[in-house]
Formats: structure tokens, sequence, C-alpha cells
């Protein structure tokens, strides 16, 4: 198998119980330092892609490499490379921030000066310095998330995995949690691999994204590569009233799609509206056409996640389902299977 991504997945497939197919021939690759979106409907697949990405669950067939190791023969390697911050809290309640860090490091076997010292760090970048010694169940969510996301730092991976990191967070929490994020990414190189409820999140932070339905992948691209699958952009031209009909000339214009006259508006659906508007108005002009009024309207990821799952997003959670059990109670077994 060819890698070509940090993250590279080939085939991926995951049944439980000899029946269910959660994930069904997944295959994508992440690139270096980028921070990759991953979207589906509740149950599509895509906490079990993440848990047999990050070492947690092992697939059924198909491979995945990250980092450079196979998930199915390095797990343990794997985890020791990527930083992995789940939906639940991890945080333990009972001890300080600070505790909470220098217990993860512990677990990486960073030594003890060096692992105060990441902490300090980390503790300074979060802004949880005023909280640092306090007990963790004393923190606000935002507070928690940010936690977290230290903790999950504190190895100083090069990959990072999210899995609905800011769900239940404020507008503000949230738009705090990602300055972090993006701070890592551009400061440091991070690789982020997320899932998200947030559609906003997903159009505005990712730089490519995916869109897992029914166990497959059925979409890959930039929020506007995607959106422009949909046929591209509305423009809406207002001309004088009373002037020549310009349908023959807008529709002979680069990327235009499809013209529709209404009066003196013409309503253009065309590949890319930004480059296309200095034309339109330019050939008006040529025309004798003055134009009046310009909007432009973007397709939004609501509409392209409709297109391509039949089902609208919903910003909030559904509840678990059996899929999101079965994931939940292995990395339990999981665990305690590593304290023994």
């Amino acid at each position: 198998m060819q890698q070509q991504g940090i993250i590279h997945a080939e085939g991926l497939v995951k049944v439980y119980n000899g029946k269910v197919k959660a994930v069904n021939g997944v295959s994508f690759d992440v690139r270096p330092g980028e921070i990759f979106g991953f979207l589906g409907p509740n149950g599509a697949g895509k906490t079990t892609t993440v848990s047999m990405l990050s070492a947690g669950l092992a697939p059924t067939s198909g491979q995945a490499v990250v980092e450079g190791l196979n998930v199915s023969v390095d797990p343990e390697g794997v985890k020791r490379r990527i930083g992995v911050i789940f939906q639940e809290s991890t945080a333990d309640q009972d001890l300080t921030g600070r505790e909470n860090l220098e217990v993860a490091a512990g677990c990486y076997n960073i030594p003890a000066a060096e692992a105060r010292t990441r902490s300090e760090s980390l503790i300074e970048l979060m802004q949880l310095k005023d909280a640092a010694d306090r007990l963790v169940k004393t923190y606000s969510g935002g507070m928690r998330r940010r936690l977290e996301l230290a903790v999950g730092l504190v190895h100083q991976p090069r990959v990072l995995f999210l899995d609905e990191p800011t769900l239940g967070l404020d507008p503000q929490g949230r738009a705090g949690f990602w300055s972090f994020i993006q701070k890592l990414r551009n400061e440091h190189g991070l690789t982020v691999f997320v899932t998200t409820h947030y559609l906003d999140e997903a159009d505005t932070m990712c730089d490519r994204i995916a869109i897992i339905d029914h166990g497959n992948i059925v979409a890959t691209g930039s929020a506007n590569e995607l959106k422009d699958r949909l046929g591209g952009d509305i423009v809406t031209l207002k001309t004088t009233p009373g002037s020549m009909d310009l349908t023959s000339l807008i529709t002979g214009l680069p990327g235009v799609n499809s013209v529709q006259k209404q009066d003196s508006s013409y309503r253009v659906k065309c590949t890319n509206g930004e480059p296309f508007v200095p034309l339109a108005v330019e050939a008006c002009t040529r025309a004798g056409v003055g134009v009046t009024g310009v909007t432009v309207k973007r397709p939004s990821l609501d509409e392209v996640f409709l297109e391509f799952t039949g089902r609208e997003y919903r910003e909030e959670g559904e509840g678990l389902t059996a899929t999101d059990r079965a994931v939940m109670l292995q990395r339990v077994q999981g665990r305690l299977g590593g304290r023994r």
C-alpha cells in the first residue's frame, strides 16, 4: 500500500457482531498540517472510523497508516504518536488541572522535570494559569475542554483527533477552542482530524471535508469545492429598467450554467460568482446597459449535506446509536485491559 498522507485509510471496514457493518470500505488521505473535517448523520460511521484510525478499535478489514505506522500492526505505537479528544469528558474531576497534565505526561513516560515544564507551557497556552491548581470539578465547560486539549498535546503529537470537541459549548467557548487549534496548526504544523455537529465550524475551519453516510464516503473536497458541485453560485444582476434583453450576452460569458430574466433582473447560475461579477458588469456596460445592483449567493454546507445524504444536518446530537455504544464499550474494555 502506498502511503500518500500523514493519515491514510484504504478500504476500512468495521463489522459489529458479525452483521452490523458500521464502516464499509472507507478510503481517504489527510495531508500534513491540514484540518480535515469528517461529517455524517448520526450513526453514519464517524466515531467508528475515528476509533479505528486512532487505534482504539481494530478494523475488520482494510488498512490505515498514521504517522507511518499501520494501526493494525502497531496500535500502541500509533497511540504514542497521536493526541485524541473524544466527545465524552476524560479529565479527572478530583484532580487539579496541573495534576491532570502531569499524570498524563507520566503515562507517556515523560521525565518528571520535563513533564512539569510541558505542563506549565500548556497551562499558559490554554489560558488556564489562574485555575491550574483548582479541582477540575470547579471548571466551566470551556475550561475543561481547553484542559483536555492540553492533556492531548502533552506528549507533543503531530496528529490530533477531535471527536465532537465543542459539543455543548456556547459560541464563545467554541470560538476560543478553535482559536487554540488554529494557533497550534499555524505554529507547529499540527494535523487535525475532526468530527463536528456544527456545520459553521466545518465550513470556516476545515481545509477539506469528507462526508460519510451509511458507512461510505459520499463526497470529499474543500467546502467551496463541495458547494461548487451543486452547480455553483446564484448571481442576481439588476439593470436599468427598460434596458435591452441581455440574456444571450450573459449566457455566453465563461462559467454560466443558466440565465433567467425577470423584468430588468437576471438570475444567473454560474460556477463561481466572484470572478463572474466583474465580467458581467463589464459586458453590460459595453452593451450600453447600466447595472444598478449585484448580489451573490453561495450554496450553504447544509445544502451540500442534504444533496449527498438526503438528510438535513442537525447541530445537536440525537443520542447514542448502537454503534456508538459498541465503540464506547470497546474503549472501556481496552482501558480496563491496559490496567491489568
